[in-house]
């Protein structure tokens, strides 16, 4: 018989009172019998407020409001109160499936060297309507050097023993973006992740997403790597650096070409030859830049 450990799910929000009761019931309608929800309101001036109060006789659901501090801050807030043996997250505006945790609270128990066990996402718009999601490479294992390249661990499906959360002192509240991606990247250099090839999550594309601005979002991902690596200079090879430099510059290169800058575009790419120049969607996005099919209403 498989033990019932408690999961905490942790829930930041900030003004998402049309979205939040539908994250909030994705995760109680989950069959796992021993689930709390901390719902951390980051200073909401909506209707966020009003929302919560449906669950006031919820005992499962507890509910900390505290000024806007940002998001870094309102997840460590909800790790802080959280009591469970494992930990997962769901942001606010997205929906959790049925049976994500039947499928991965036993793998966390099976695997004890594991840090992070995670899987897929469907997207939907929102109303949440069906929309084309791209093909994503996703692996388990060791996966430092992978990772390092591409952030292809998926917040919203995670789910983390708390006692790995706490080894590494949770987010990083010097950082207001990308903070998953180094929590991850940090866990990676001590613990095995487990993929579990299945749909676990909704997640939403919507005109008020952080994930929206990406050249922000870029160089912050610069601004990761390189403290990475002064940080773990031993956790990946050379190779993994040459690798995830290009692939880093090429991606951020595709943006400033549909942005309009042509110059800034072929700036990043030659950067990207220069760290890894046997690369195939180096030449791929040169070549389409270089037809005109990369711009502003081109596409890769």
């Amino acid at each position: 018989m498989i033990e019932t450990p408690l999961v905490s799910v942790v829930i930041a929000a900030y003004n998402m009172g049309q979205y939040i009761r539908e994250a909030i019931d994705s995760v109680l309608a989950q069959d796992w019998p021993a689930v709390e929800v901390v719902l951390v309101d980051d200073g909401s001036t909506d209707e966020t407020a009003c929302a919560l109060d449906a669950y006031a006789d919820e005992p499962r659901v507890t509910v900390i409001r505290q000024a806007n501090a940002g998001q870094t801050k309102a997840k460590n807030a909800g790790l802080r109160v959280a009591r469970g043996e494992y930990v997962g997250f769901c942001d606010a505006d997205n929906v959790w499936l049925p049976g994500k945790l039947r499928r991965q609270v036993p793998l966390l128990q099976a695997n004890p060297g594991a840090g992070v066990v995670y899987g897929d996402v469907a997207l939907i718009g929102p109303a949440g309507e069906s929309l084309p999601a791209p093909r994503v490479k996703r692996w388990g294992g060791r996966i430092s050097g992978r990772l390092l390249a591409d952030n292809f661990v998926t917040f919203n499906t995670t789910l983390t023993p708390r006692r790995v959360l706490e080894e590494f002192g949770g987010f990083d509240e010097s950082l207001r973006m990308a903070i998953d991606y180094d929590l991850w990247l940090r866990v990676s250099t001590k613990y095995e992740f487990l993929y579990v090839r299945e749909t676990l999550v909704q997640y939403r594309i919507w005109g008020g997403q952080m994930s929206h601005r990406t050249g922000e979002r870029l160089d912050s991902y610069f601004r990761l790597l390189e403290r990475f690596l002064e940080r773990y200079p031993d956790s990946v090879s050379q190779a993994d650096v040459a690798g995830a430099y290009a692939h880093t510059y090429i991606t951020r290169g595709i943006w400033r070409a549909r942005e309009g800058d042509r110059a800034a575009a072929w700036r990043d790419l030659l950067l990207a030859c220069r760290r890894r120049p046997i690369d195939i969607r180096l030449w791929r996005v040169a070549a389409s830049l270089a037809l005109g099919r990369l711009g502003p209403r081109g596409r890769t």
